[in-house]
């Protein structure tokens, strides 16, 4: 053989060889794209999963403190309506004309003085002279000081073991504390 056909033959299985690894090199390169775009669309959808949970989980809880919320605004102005109401059951106590009050004085005396009590009236208790006359401040032994305290209307009574607070903002206290759901239930329903 000649040196040219050597060299002829040489160079021709060197094409070969070359278009052959520039073939398998595109192959690989192929299978490395599809690889990657397998991958990076495995990764988008985890992305988009990831991103939809935690969209929900953040929407979730922002209803959830906006119910809580418009809940608490409710509760308060339920309270604040439920205050109306006993801010003006006091006013009207205190605006009692004397048949009244001294009615309401007797039975709250005969309700809550041991004998021998002591009656301190409130600064504002307009017909403690005429309480003084009525029949329980005698049958029980009370006593009437001549103090006057700064309270809602009503008065204290001083015993020998405790002294109780039947003022009428005292008094309304623990009514509203024992009917308070009652009173919410008739002004606002079962709500």
């Amino acid at each position: 053989m000649s040196k040219e056909e050597i060299v002829s033959r040489v160079l021709s299985d060197a094409e070969r060889e070359a278009e052959k690894v520039i073939a398998d090199a595109r192959t690989r390169a192929d299978e490395i794209i599809r690889a990657a775009e397998e991958g990076s669309r495995a990764e988008i959808a985890e992305a988009e999963k990831e991103t939809y949970v935690r969209a929900k989980l953040i929407t979730d809880g922002r209803a959830a403190t906006a119910r809580l919320d418009s809940r608490k605004i409710l509760l308060a102005e339920k309270r604040r309506v439920i205050d109306g109401v006993y801010f003006r059951a006091l006013a009207m106590l205190l605006c009692l004309n004397e048949h009244d009050s001294l009615k309401l004085a007797e039975k709250l005396l005969k309700e809550h003085a041991e004998e021998g009590d002591e009656i301190v009236f409130a600064e504002n208790f307009a017909y403690g002279d005429a309480a003084k006359k009525l029949p329980v401040v005698a049958e029980k032994k009370l006593t009437v000081s001549g103090e006057r305290l700064p309270l809602s209307g009503g008065f204290i009574l001083r015993g020998r073991t405790c002294d109780k607070d039947i003022s009428y903002a005292a008094i309304l206290a623990a009514d509203r504390e024992e009917h308070q759901a009652d009173i919410a239930r008739a002004i606002f329903g079962n709500e």
